[in-house]
């Protein structure tokens, strides 16, 4: 069901350890992750940096790429996303690799929505003419990608986890009202117990995305961890600190993955939650309405 990773913080962060060298880096989980299960239907990286979007995607299995580590030596941001797939819904071509990008604004996702053939006119109809036209591919990434960008362009003063809950609430009356035997709000289960028959009948939503100033997403119905640093350390990987904020500057991060990278002090966010990470790199958190 796909790993993901992203961090928002106030100077540019190189990402290269907890991309390839950590305890449980994400290309280890394009090996195996914590559930046994391979990630090989393709990667992607997207950062913003100076204020500039830009994204890289391969078809090609992370742990058997040569770009891959070359990407992940080169990635620095403010916002650093990263992900490696197992397709669920859409075939793995290029045009369906994460992260998605429109303008600015870039996209991962984690999960799946249960009887996406039914519930995806119902999400269009949502759009307008030239957001539907936007949507390259057959993910139902992608178009919850489309429904986040149609909402914030309807509320530009509303905050990304505003937004982010709106899509969640639609998604999920979508879901209910067209696969009455799926589940569509956040439950209390161990996901990586769950057996891939199961996790399909499950909604899950586990999203970060940026508008390219803000990190926003949300977790529903799979494990996310987050990490928050509130100051440069040197990297106990590589010996090297990975920003340099000058002396009178404070750093501040925010990391999420769906495993925990490293051996530091990482929390789980509870589950059906939304949130976002703000350019002084604070996490703000909120549950969504358990109505949906």
């Amino acid at each position: 069901m796909c790993r993901l990773y992203g961090v928002q913080a106030t100077h540019p962060t190189r990402a290269a350890c907890e991309l390839l060298d950590a305890q449980n880096a994400l290309i280890q989980q394009s090996r195996e992750d914590a559930r046994g299960l391979s990630n090989p239907h393709g990667w992607g990286m997207g950062h913003v940096a100076d204020g500039t979007t830009s994204c890289f995607r391969q078809v090609t299995p992370a742990s058997e790429s040569p770009e891959y580590r070359e990407e992940a030596l080169e990635m620095e941001g403010t916002t650093v996303l990263a992900h490696v797939r197992r397709a669920t819904v859409g075939d793995p071509k290029h045009v369906n690799t994460h992260p998605f990008r429109h303008g600015s604004a870039l996209l991962i996702h984690n999960g799946h929505v249960p009887a996406f053939d039914r519930v995806r006119p119902r999400l269009v109809d949502r759009l307008d003419e030239s957001r539907r036209q936007s949507i390259r591919g057959t993910t139902d990434s992608e178009h919850v990608f489309a429904l986040l960008r149609q909402l914030q362009t309807e509320s530009p003063a509303a905050a990304l986890r505003t937004v982010t809950g709106e899509a969640v609430r639609l998604v999920q009356e979508w879901v209910t009202n067209e696969a009455p035997n799926a589940t569509a709000q956040a439950i209390d289960a161990d996901f990586s117990e769950m057996s891939h028959d199961k996790l399909e009948k499950v909604l899950g939503l586990n999203l970060l995305w940026t508008d390219g100033e803000t990190l926003g997403g949300a977790r529903v119905n799979r494990a996310l961890w987050v990490l928050q640093r509130t100051r440069v350390e040197t990297c106990s990987i590589c010996g090297r600190a990975h920003a340099h904020p000058s002396d009178d500057d404070a750093y501040q991060s925010t990391t999420l993955a769906s495993e925990r990278l490293t051996e530091e002090d990482w929390t789980e966010v509870p589950n059906g939650s939304v949130f976002q990470v703000d350019a002084a790199g604070t996490f703000h958190r909120e549950a969504l309405d358990p109505a949906g």
